[in-house]
């Protein structure tokens, strides 16, 4: 991961502690993808995607989440499951993108 990849996800994850979550994992890898952060909301994990882009350009950060793209997340955040002690909870998958010098987006439980 680059600089400016790491400087989104922490920014990611001060927007997200500030907001009430608790991180449960950042750059989790396994079922052929990765998960950014996973943090929990109440009873619910939340899977977090960063997504980053220096400008609108292309469509910007939110439009980067392709659909090959949300396929590798379903596939990871299964394997992650796989890994949790005790019952499945609810799960979302949320993304917070960041696009040039304008404030993140938080796009909650996007579709996979």
């Amino acid at each position: 991961m680059n600089d400016a990849g790491r400087l989104a996800e922490d920014r990611a994850l001060v927007l997200l502690r500030a907001a009430g979550l608790k991180p449960v994992a950042r750059n989790w890898r396994g079922g052929g993808g990765e998960l950014d952060l996973v943090m929990t909301e109440g009873d619910t994990l939340v899977f977090v995607e960063v997504r980053a882009r220096k400008s609108l350009s292309f469509g910007g950060a939110a439009a980067s989440l392709s659909r090959s793209k949300r396929e590798r997340l379903r596939r990871a955040a299964e394997a992650f499951l796989l890994t949790w002690p005790g019952p499945v909870p609810a799960c979302r998958f949320d993304a917070v993108c960041f696009d040039g010098d304008a404030d993140p987006a938080w796009l909650k439980q996007i579709d996979l």
